[in-house]
């Protein structure tokens, strides 16, 4: 399938589909702790408001990416962790390395030089995305965190900017 896929910055107006998507990975059940999407506020409020993307297929958002801090403390302000979700419609087709490199990028501009991801040790595709892009394995938290009963592991990648 040949596709033109454009990355751009998502804006409160796209929340209604963003969130749809965010709600997608949750039902997966390894894609967050999270059991419902917050309303935009909240969600905009947790999230650094630089380094918001959207990727766009035709005229329909078939994913998104955006930037957490880790901490409050100044001495971290360049350190944030990565958030990513693809539609269940649209995986496969490269549109998660496509954000994740231009998230680094504009990471980077951003002043950002430390990218982090906790990540479900069962979610092996989004462990394997982030290594592609320069992502190393730096810890494993053994059921670190329980959902819908069932106790998950979490493995801890970052990215060192150079």
């Amino acid at each position: 399938m040949n596709v033109s896929i454009k990355i751009q910055p998502f804006t409160q107006s796209d929340w209604p589909m963003i969130s749809r998507i965010y709600k997608e990975g949750i039902d997966t059940g390894i894609a967050t702790f999270e059991t419902k999407v917050p309303d935009w506020k909240q969600w905009s409020a947790s999230h650094t408001t630089s380094c918001r993307l959207k990727a766009i297929i035709g005229d329909e958002i078939a994913g998104w990416a955006a930037l957490s801090p880790t901490s409050k403390r100044k001495v971290y302000k360049g350190v944030a962790e990565v958030s990513i979700y693809i539609t269940s419609t649209f995986r496969k087709l490269g549109i998660g390395k496509l954000l994740l490199s231009e998230l680094i990028h504009q990471s980077e501009h951003a002043g950002f030089w430390t990218l982090q991801a906790s990540i479900f040790s069962k979610n092996k595709s989004s462990i394997a995305l982030h290594k592609s892009l320069g992502f190393r394995e730096i810890g494993y938290r053994e059921k670190i965190g329980k959902l819908n009963d069932i106790w998950h592991d979490n493995i801890l990648l970052e990215r060192r900017s150079k």
